[in-house]
C-alpha cells in the first residue's frame, strides 16, 4: 500500500548528496590553500584538512605562517558549517525513514483490519500478480502476502500488502482470514501451498480456497488439503497451445471475453440476483436482459446448485440464482445495478 507523506526520500536523498559535494569542494579548496599557501606536499595538505574538518586535534603538521592561520580560521568555520549540516541531514533522514516505516506498518495494519469479504493472494510471483491485476479491475478488496521483500517492492503502489510467511497461522489470522470470502495459495512452491490450505481451511470452514500446482500429485494433495479448486499455469498453458493450433477461433473468441489479448469488447461475469432486485421472479424472456442491455445468458446457476445451460425464454431467474452472461462490460455493469449488486 503506497505511504503518502510531506517528506519525499528523493529530496532527502538530494540533500545529502549536495552537502556532501559541497564538502568534497571545500576539501579540495583547503588541500589546494595549503598546498600554496603553506607550499606543503598535497598529501600533508590532504591530512591537515582530514584532521580540521573532523577535529581531532592532533595538531599542524608543519608549523602555520600567520597567512595560513587565518586560512585555516576560515577552513574551520566554513568546514563546522558544512560537516554540521551533513550530521543534521543524515539524522533527519533516518529518522523519517524510521517513522515512515512505522507508521506505514501501521497504517496497513489497520486498513487490513477494516477488510471484510476480501480475498487474500499468497505470493507475488507472477500468478499471483496476474490474479491481482484481475481483482483490482473489477475492483474487490484484497491483499497479497509475501515474505520475500524484492517481489513486494514491484508491486504497485496502491496495492494493499504485508509481509510474512502465509504458511504460518499467525500471518493468516492477521490478514483476517476469518472475514475473508475467498484465498489463492500461489506461492512458487507446491509444498508451501499445501501448507497454506491446511492452514486456512482450518481457520475459515467456508472460505472459497483456490490452489496453484506445478505437479498433478501435488493437485490431489491440494484437494484433499481443503483446496475448492486446483489450478496448474504448466497444464493450462499447454491446452490453451494445443487449442490454438486445433480450434484457433475458439481460442480468438475467448481471448476477447478474457482480456487476454488486451482487448475487452466483451467479458463474461457472473451476476448474482437480490432479492429486492425487479429481476427475481421473472423469466428470462420476461426480463428483458438481451433486449435492453444487450446481454446473452449463458447459464443460471440456481440457488439449489443446479445449473441450466443456454436457458430458454420460459425458464426463471429466482433470487439467490447467478446469470453467467455475457455482453460488453458497459452493459454488464448496468446489468449488475438492474440485479441489486453495483460494483
Amino acid at each position: 500500500m503506497a505511504i503518502s507523506s510531506a517528506t519525499n526520500p528523493l529530496q532527502a536523498f538530494r540533500r545529502v548528496l549536495w552537502i556532501g559535494l559541497a564538502l568534497l569542494l571545500l576539501s579540495a579548496i583547503g588541500t589546494l590553500g595549503y598546498h600554496v599557501v603553506e607550499g606543503w606536499s598535497w598529501l600533508d595538505s590532504l591530512y591537515m584538512v582530514v584532521i580540521t574538518f573532523s577535529s581531532i586535534g592532533y595538531g599542524e603538521v608543519h608549523p602555520l605562517s600567520g597567512t595560513g592561520r587565518e586560512f585555516t580560521i576560515a577552513l574551520i568555520a566554513c568546514g563546522a558549517v558544512v560537516v554540521a549540516l551533513g550530521i543534521g541531514t543524515l539524522t533527519q533522514a533516518l529518522l523519517e525513514f524510521e517513522l515512515l516505516q512505522f507508521f506505514g506498518r501501521r497504517r496497513v495494519e489497520r486498513q487490513i483490519a477494516r477488510l471484510s469479504g476480501h480475498y487474500i493472494i499468497c505470493g507475488a510471483g507472477r500468478v499471483g500478480r496476474s490474479a491481482a491485476r484481475e481483482l483490482a479491475r473489477k475492483p474487490v478488496p484484497f491483499v497479497i502476502i509475501e515474505k520475500d521483500q524484492i517481489k513486494a517492492e514491484e508491486l504497485p503502489p496502491e496495492w494493499l500488502m504485508m509481509f510474512g510467511d502465509a504458511t504460518q497461522e499467525s500471518t493468516l489470522i492477521a490478514a483476517r482470514i476469518d472475514r475473508a470470502a475467498g484465498l489463492v495459495a500461489a506461492t512458487t512452491t507446491d509444498a508451501s501451498n499445501i501448507f497454506i490450505v491446511l492452514n486456512a481451511r482450518s481457520l475459515n470452514g467456508a472460505l472459497k480456497i483456490i490452489a496453484r500446482a506445478s505437479e498433478e500429485e501435488s493437485a490431489k494433495h491440494l484437494t484433499k488439503a481443503g483446496a475448492n479448486s486446483v489450478i496448474s499455469p504448466y497444464a493450462f498453458a499447454g491446452h490453451q497451445i494445443a487449442q490454438g493450433l486445433l480450434r484457433p477461433n475458439v481460442v480468438d473468441f475467448l481471448s476477447l471475453t478474457t482480456g487476454r489479448d488486451g482487448g475487452h469488447e466483451m467479458v463474461i461475469e457472473e451476476i448474482a440476483i437480490a432479492a429486492r432486485s425487479p429481476l427475481a421472479g421473472t423469466t428470462v424472456g420476461e426480463s428483458g436482459i438481451h433486449r435492453d442491455y444487450g446481454i446473452i445468458i449463458l447459464a443460471i446457476k440456481h440457488s439449489d446448485g443446479n445449473t441450466s445451460f443456454n436457458p430458454r425464454a420460459r425458464d426463471e431467474i429466482r433470487a439467490g440464482d447467478y446469470l453467467i452472461a455475457m455482453g460488453e462490460p458497459a452493459s454488464m455493469s448496468n446489468l449488475e445495478l438492474a440485479a441489486g449488486n453495483p460494483q
